[in-house]
């Protein structure tokens, strides 16, 4: 064989070698799931202490039945985008560097690693799911095929969105509606949840206000709606729900960094989670949830840039 074929074929042969090492180490580092289907419900807004006070029989429920803590934290500055941003990618602000709270399609996607492309990346038949009431949630799309949809009031393509929807809102039973739908026909994997009512109506009205206890109201009954659906689709049984929060909020906003506004609920409900626990051990912080996440569908967390840990005081025995 002459000498430059030679070196070519060593070569390719060595990069076939090198690729193998590596999808084999990817494999060997991939535990088994401890459940087959993670739903994240974030409920936008959520003061701790109006939480315990409001009319929501379902959530009240799974703190019951689950583990829970009222002194979860979020990262500061306590913004919606900012702050999904953590929950979704494991990692504080100062590494996803998502630091506006609008729809600003120019600055581009997040550019860490979300829970939905690492568990594509670790299992590519992993099915994912992002359901919002705010389109500035389009920011946390961060790869093509790290969705398998991406749903505000309606399911869109990857790419930019219509000018005229850049202040997109869309309501919780709105999101409910078609999150259940989704998850009785494609049974997804990881499915993200996400309520605005009790967000907006601190805004507009008060935290604390009629109104907002009646949009407490609401998310709790689209709440019930979803996990009505994953019982429809037959998968209680090997589901876990985190229900959480962005920020909580004080008179009508949530920007200072007081208990008011960076306390935030964490509950866990479903498979494997200790039922009845009150967490003791440390605060989970919401880039945890990230972590908890990926923990419980056996996927590796990145070695290095992560700043999650799995809360996993909340599940076994």
């Amino acid at each position: 064989m002459p000498l430059a074929k030679s070196v070519v074929v060593g070569i390719i042969s060595f990069s076939m070698r090198s690729l193998l090492f590596s999808l084999l180490a990817v494999t060997a580092t991939a535990a088994e799931p401890r459940t087959g289907h993670v739903f994240v419900i974030s409920i936008d807004g959520a003061n701790c202490e109006l939480v315990q006070k409001a009319a929501m029989p379902n959530l009240h429920r799974l703190v019951a039945e689950g583990a829970h803590t009222w002194q979860a934290r979020t990262i500061l500055p306590s913004k919606t985008l900012p702050s999904h941003t953590s929950m979704l990618t494991g990692v504080d602000i100062a590494r996803h560097q998502i630091d506006w709270n609008d729809y600003f399609p120019m600055r581009g996607m997040v550019k860490v690693p979300t829970v939905f492309s690492l568990a594509k990346a670790a299992r590519p038949e992993t099915s994912t799911a992002l359901f919002c009431g705010k389109i500035k949630f389009r920011h946390l799309w961060s790869r093509k095929d790290s969705l398998d949809v991406f749903d505000c009031g309606g399911a869109y393509e990857y790419g930019p969105i219509p000018a005229t929807e850049d202040k997109k809102l869309v309501p919780a039973p709105q999101v409910a509606e078609r999150a259940a739908a989704w998850i009785v026909e494609k049974k997804p994997t990881l499915c993200m949840v996400h309520f605005p009512d009790v967000d907006s109506a601190g805004h507009k009205f008060g935290w604390g206000s009629p109104e907002q206890a009646e949009a407490f109201k609401v998310c709790d009954q689209a709440l019930g709606q979803v996990l009505a659906a994953i019982d429809q689709a037959g998968l209680r049984d090997d589901s876990t729900l985190i229900v959480t929060a962005d920020h909580g909020g004080k008179d009508k906003s949530h920007f200072d960094p007081i208990p008011s506004n960076t306390h935030i609920p964490w509950i866990a409900w479903g498979k494997g989670v200790r039922q009845g626990h009150t967490l003791q051990q440390r605060q989970p912080m919401t880039y945890d949830t990230a972590a908890t996440v990926l923990w419980l569908l056996g996927v590796p967390l990145p070695e290095s840039g992560f700043d999650g840990r799995p809360v996993t005081e909340a599940f076994g025995q």
